[in-house]
């Protein structure tokens, strides 16, 4: 029996973005499999490109298309969490798309049982970290679902191909070969692969590539300053005004894409082993992970500071590999949601031609006590105490430095016998 007689009238679910990739593959999935292509656009903040998506989605072939709108339950339920654990990948990288598939995944589950699909399709290549993040995630919700990855199967190698294919099959698609960049957009970032892109020793062309930030040239000569307020490390004001955690991202996207701030350039290590080149745009989503830190700093005592960095770096491990819905992310979720008790206060920024720059913070639960701090002497303070302090502190060194001149002295007498001899 042929596939397309096998999967008459079945079912697929399609993550569906109305780009290059899933516009050619709901010709695909029609053409070889004959399924019911139900298209589904998970809205995470992809602003206007969400624009006519149903029309291309229905004109290319999609039986239907579901739009679900889950910005507000994508910034509180991931967004909000990833700052709170300061996770940061490879030193750079904000997680924008990490943080984003999860969600996608979970809801391209949902509809897929409610439609009665046999299987998910994805766009995801089969050299990128999405294919991974997608999957993973659906086998921890829906281990019974079949998995379609067109990339791993079909002859098409590149975009360039994808787009021969719209011209052979008349597919109408909104991007030419000379602009056709990997772009991924939500409410956190914006991210640009591909292209001129792929030589890490050639500079973008930032003034043709960016959409989300100018470049620190071009931000305005005069400083903006900022004040934020947190309660427990989640962002409860912005400028003095109370508003939500997507309220609060969407002004300061806004706010720092003015000011040129968190424009990323890294060379990274994809979850598949090889290494590669993309530009990110996180202008909001930089200055909270500052503004978070800074309250940390205040906040956090020596111990639990010093070892949250060692699991933010796990943390961001786990959402860059897809691993959200895992034993290990939910508990490490509730270690650091425990250090966040006191993370309540408020920051004052300086924002200024791509850089943030520490402009005050304050805090209730502050550890940071003045009459100790200062170099005036307070009452809390006895100078006396530091000597003993450093002897305690000093006598692994103290009692290694004995050993060595013993050891030494030991030395000078074997050579002085050897001498006179």
């Amino acid at each position: 029996m042929s596939k397309n007689n096998e999967n008459l009238n079945k079912k697929v679910v399609l993550a569906y973005s109305g780009g290059l990739d899933t516009t050619v593959i709901i010709h695909w999935l029609k053409q070889n499999y004959n399924y019911d292509v139900i298209a589904v656009c998970v809205d995470v903040g992809q602003g206007k490109e969400l624009v006519g998506l149903e029309e291309r989605a229905l004109a290319s072939g999609a039986s239907k298309l579901y739009i679900e709108h889950v910005i507000e339950d994508f910034v509180d339920d991931y967004v909000i969490p990833t700052v709170k654990s300061g996770a940061v990948y490879e030193g750079k990288y904000l997680l924008g798309t990490s943080m984003a598939r999860p969600i996608i995944s979970q809801k391209l589950v949902e509809i897929a049982l409610k439609e009665g699909a046999e299987a998910i399709c994805h766009g995801a290549t089969g050299k990128g970290n999405d294919q991974v993040r997608f999957e993973l995630t659906i086998k921890a919700l829906a281990p019974h679902l079949k998995i379609i990855a067109p990339w791993r199967i079909w002859d098409i190698k590149s975009r360039e191909d994808a787009l021969d294919y719209c011209a052979k099959y008349n597919i109408e698609v909104p991007m030419k070969k000379e602009n056709s960049y990997s772009r991924d957009r939500n409410l956190w970032h914006l991210s640009h692969e591909g292209l001129d892109l792929e030589s890490p020793e050639q500079e973008p062309n930032y003034d043709n590539l960016l959409q989300m930030t100018v470049t620190p040239e071009n931000a305005p000569d005069k400083a903006t300053y900022i004040d934020l307020e947190f309660k427990k490390g989640i962002p409860t004001s912005l400028n003095g005004e109370v508003m939500s955690c997507t309220s609060i991202l969407t002004k300061l996207n806004e706010i720092g894409g003015q000011n040129g701030i968190g424009i990323i350039d890294i060379v990274e290590n994809r979850i598949v082993g090889m290494k590669s080149r993309g530009i990110y745009e996180t202008p909001g989503g930089t200055i909270l992970y500052y503004a978070h830190r800074e309250l940390e700093y205040l906040c956090l005592d020596k111990q639990t500071l010093s070892y949250k960095d060692t699991l933010s770096v796990k943390f961001a491990e786990l959402v860059y590999s897809g691993e959200w819905f895992t034993p290990l992310r939910e508990a490490l979720t509730s270690f650091i949601d425990s250090t966040q008790e006191t993370v309540t206060g408020k920051v004052k920024l300086k924002l200024y031609k791509g850089n943030i720059i520490s402009a005050g913070a304050s805090s209730p639960y502050s550890l940071y006590n003045e009459s100790i701090a200062s170099f005036t002497t307070g009452e809390l303070y006895n100078h006396k105490d530091a000597e003993g302090f450093i002897n305690l502190f000093g006598l692994p060194l103290k009692v290694r430095a004995m050993m060595m001149n013993k050891e030494l002295d030991n030395d000078s007498k074997e050579s002085y016998k050897k001498n006179l001899a």
